[in-house]
């Protein structure tokens, strides 16, 4: 394969800065079609974006054979469906997250890729900046000791209450959007947890608007971390456990997300170690701005990781999945262990996992 040729399935608003400009900072790599669920968008978008071919539907656009990659940045609830589609008509897929609306759905999508031996990578773009290997860096060299808690945060405002991040039909919700992020963040520093409890604030039947959990990982270090400061709404509550957290070799874990709430902005990641903590200010977009800070041995050290946009990185480690077999950390089989966890947290707080 020479140049990769990549096909996007929906118009969508993060499409330019997600596979657009990305695609001309990559060599070798060209946009070469779009469809739409309305053809006449998916022209408009490609005369604006110089993309020379137009299908007028998702199944034409799978059925070319100059395609060699789709990017998915459809709804949620349209996720898994078009994924199976394309693997089915041979692309590799590089899917916004969440990658399904479910486990169950993840777990086919997994299936499918493994069956059809190409590449699925779900669109977690931040994992692939330079910053979070530093901060797997320092943790895996024991900066701080042993990770007793972890606190991840995914706040921003969605005030427009009609946006289809609401609907349940399209596996809508905070969790879903943003929560999915925290998700993420929680298990690349602790590992896999279980789901104590978790709260969410409705924005309507089975939507949530906001949520917050809390969370063991069994395989952590002994003793409760650092208690962060609470940050619960009032909303709809879900079963508590039962006893005390974080004993004989285990850590604890704290979720807060939301698309409206009285935290309008929080991209943040808190480690607190048994000999040091670190913190992390704008995990998800750092190469606009982030802050690094790690405190360990009476010395606090700050620091900034360079790199190019998240973006850029995630599509140049698609790329290297396809042409180099490179590992693929956000692969469909891991979409699988991140959507467990966020449908334990919608049954903790007493809501439907997304169907």
């Amino acid at each position: 394969m020479n140049t990769m040729r990549i096909g996007v399935l929906g118009a969508a608003r993060i499409a330019p800065a997600a596979i657009i400009k990305p695609a001309r900072q990559v060599p070798d790599v060209t946009v070469t079609a779009i469809a739409a669920r309305d053809p006449g968008r998916a022209r408009a978008f490609a005369a604006k974006h110089a993309i020379p071919t137009v299908h007028p539907d998702y199944e034409q656009l799978l059925a070319d054979p100059d395609v060699d990659a789709v990017y998915i940045p459809a709804p949620n609830g349209l996720h898994a469906r078009w994924t199976l589609a394309a693997l089915a008509a041979g692309k590799h897929v590089l899917c916004e997250k969440p990658l399904a609306s479910n486990e169950t759905q993840a777990r086919e999508v997994a299936d499918a890729a493994d069956r059809a031996g190409l590449v699925v990578m779900e669109a977690f773009h931040y994992r692939y900046h330079p910053l979070l290997a530093r901060v797997e860096q320092l943790l895996g060299e024991g900066a701080i000791g042993a990770v007793r808690h972890v606190h991840a945060s995914m706040c921003f405002p969605l005030p427009k209450f009609s946006d289809i991040r609401y609907r349940l039909d399209l596996a809508g919700g905070a969790m879903m959007d943003a929560g999915c992020y925290a998700v993420n963040a929680l298990r690349l520093v602790g590992g896999e947890p279980e789901v104590l409890s978790a709260q969410a604030t409705l924005h309507s039947p089975g939507v949530d608007r906001a949520m917050t959990a809390r969370l063991r990982f069994p395989g952590g270090a002994s003793g409760a971390g650092a208690n962060e400061a609470g940050v619960s709404e009032a909303g709809v509550s879900g079963a508590d456990a039962t006893g005390s957290v974080a004993t004989g070799g285990e850590a604890t874990g704290e979720l807060v997300t939301s698309l409206w709430s009285r935290h309008l902005l929080s991209l943040s990641l808190r480690v607190t170690g048994e000999s040091g903590w670190l913190r992390v200010f704008n995990y998800l977009m750092p190469g606009m701005y982030h802050r690094l800070t790690w405190r360990a041995g009476g010395r606090t050290h700050r620091e900034r990781v360079p790199g190019d946009a998240t973006y850029t990185h995630q599509l140049r480690a698609f790329v290297a999945a396809i042409r180099d077999g490179a590992p693929v950390p956000t692969s469909a089989r891991d979409a699988v262990s991140n959507m467990r966890v966020i449908d334990d947290i919608y049954r903790a707080a007493g809501l439907a996992p997304r169907e």
